[in-house]
């Protein structure tokens, strides 16, 4: 049957209107492993696809192999010398490059495995084409293997290497004058607050674990600065935080968000870390308070996507990307689990739901209600729908006739995506087929020493116009088409730190003299 929604602005319809639906699956992405004991597994993405297939959901949307993206996409937001590194090291050459790996932060919690540059590829490919999808009239994109939040533009940070989602949201920018960004995984997203702080085209809103806990960064007094400053939303949670009193800030502050900002689409990244019981989180969320997340959101008629991000304890990141794009469709479906290649998982009681735990919530009455009154309060400060200057729009990508002769009519590529499949690939990724590679003393994520959160907060700003470049040639006029027009192996010149600031400081020059 239809699930409805929340409605908490006039006039936007009923939220169980029918919605156009795109999912974008690799059937590959399930067979990439970061390394024995590490616990991010792509695996996850396999079980949610086979639960998609066996509660008959697959039917009832659009599915779409993602093009690969190429060394241009990626740089629009990442350094040309990251993404190069990237693509060239493998776990048979990184010992050749140390001091590579300490600069870009791969090697622990980032790890190199075969694989790793189709792995980016791949999911990034997705969250690009399913913006694209948005872009060209589709109600709701999702792509569960995105969502990869914590990646800045020069370094990997908590097993995220590329920023999937800094890159969909510059894609939707294109069309859109304004974006959102809601994040409720457990973590704070870091490299997306990062990108966009200075600009307020793209609003970030972060419900996330803070007090030492990875990544350290979503005080609630992060706010944004310039241009940006009120636009970004960081809401600080503590141990045990259970649907109710999740919900007593998520509706009213995406309401208020909703009525003042109206952006034009929506990202919502659905961290399934903050679940009941997950392996790295502390959260008490059942899969229905999640979800009710993503039906929030869904009611208000504003093209949507749906990006995966965190989750550990696989078989409940697998029941919950089930149900909420069961959520996306508006269709309620069983909480009997069906027969799957995967249903030893979810024993012993085979079921699509689980209760959360019995865990303190240690989220007060009036903590919550000072950082509902704060927000909201913030968000009263701000501009109601701030106006882009007319300016030539980039030109929207070219729709090219779908494949009907494609092997697979389930799982096909992506006939609106601009990205091209590159079929240039070196000689040992020709064949992707990755296998375990042991690693050592995997830090999960590790918590950021005191020391570190200081030196994080003085260079907030300094930090995050690193990564705001890509956004500034945007909004500057410059068409993202233009951005790295270099050919996907046409050597590019390795930028030295001095020219990247210099290039840096003409961009935002530049960019002071546009209005947003």
């Amino acid at each position: 049957m239809e699930i409805g929604g929340g409605n908490s602005l006039p006039g936007i319809g009923p939220a169980a209107k029918k919605r156009k639906v795109c999912y974008f699956y690799d059937p590959e992405i399930g067979n990439y492993y970061y390394g024995q004991g590490h616990p991010m597994k792509p695996h996850r993405m396999r079980m949610t696809h086979a639960l998609l297939a066996q509660y008959g959901l697959l039917g009832h949307m659009q599915v779409y192999k993602p093009n690969p993206a190429r060394d241009r996409d990626l740089c629009r937001f990442h350094a040309d010398d990251y993404v190069t590194f990237l693509r060239s090291v493998t776990p048979e050459t990184q010992q050749e490059q140390i001091r590579a790996l300490k600069r870009f932060n791969v090697g622990e919690d980032c790890p190199v495995f075969d694989g790793l540059y189709s792995f980016c590829q791949a999911y990034a490919g997705g969250s690009v084409g399913g913006a694209v999808k948005l872009n060209h009239g589709h109600d709701i994109a999702i792509n569960w293997a995105g969502g990869l939040h914590h990646a800045k533009k020069c370094e990997a940070s908590g097993f995220c290497y590329v920023n999937d989602i800094v890159l969909a949201i510059l894609e939707l920018l294109k069309r859109h004058e304004r974006v959102l960004y809601v994040d409720i995984d457990i973590h704070h997203g870091d490299g997306v607050e990062e990108a966009f702080y200075s600009t307020d085209r793209v609003m970030t809103v972060s419900f996330h674990k803070f007090g030492d806990y990875f990544p350290g960064t979503g005080d609630i007094r992060d706010i944004g600065y310039g241009k940006g400053k009120y636009y970004s939303l960081n809401v600080p949670l503590d141990d045990g935080i259970d649907d109710e009193s999740y919900q007593s800030l998520f509706k009213p502050i995406m309401g208020k968000v909703m009525e003042v900002y109206q952006p034009g689409a929506v990202v919502l990244q659905c961290g399934a870390d903050s679940l009941s019981g997950d392996r790295l989180g502390c959260f008490n969320l059942s899969i229905k308070g999640h979800a009710e997340c993503v039906k929030y959101m869904r009611s208000f008629n504003v093209p949507l996507l749906l990006l995966g991000g965190g989750g550990y304890t696989i078989r409940n990141v697998a029941r919950c990307w089930c149900y909420e794009t069961g959520v996306a469709l508006g269709l309620e479906i069983d909480d009997k689990m069906p027969q799957n290649e995967y249903y030893e998982y979810f024993g012993p009681d085979y079921t699509l739901h689980v209760a959360p735990s019995n865990m303190e919530n240690k989220n007060s009455y009036q903590q919550l209600n000072d950082i509902r009154s704060r927000l909201l309060d913030n968000l009263s400060r701000i501009q109601h729908a701030p106006s882009v200057q007319f300016q030539e729009r980039p030109p929207d990508t070219e729709i090219p006739e779908p494949d009907e002769d494609h092997a697979d009519p389930e799982v096909r590529h992506d006939p609106d995506s601009d990205m091209e499949v590159d079929d240039s690939k070196h000689p040992d990724e020709s064949v992707r087929k990755p296998f375990p590679i042991n690693i050592q003393n995997v830090r999960i994520k590790k918590e950021t020493k005191e020391g570190d959160v200081k030196y994080q907060e003085d260079q907030k700003i300094t930090d995050h116009s690193k990564a705001v470049e890509a956004v500034v040639e945007e909004i500057s006029g410059f068409k993202a088409s233009d951005v790295g027009s270099t050919a996907i192996d046409e050597p590019r010149s390795i930028k030295m730190e001095l020219e990247s600031k210099i290039k840096l400081s003409d961009a935002l020059e530049s960019a002071g003299k546009h209005q947003f």
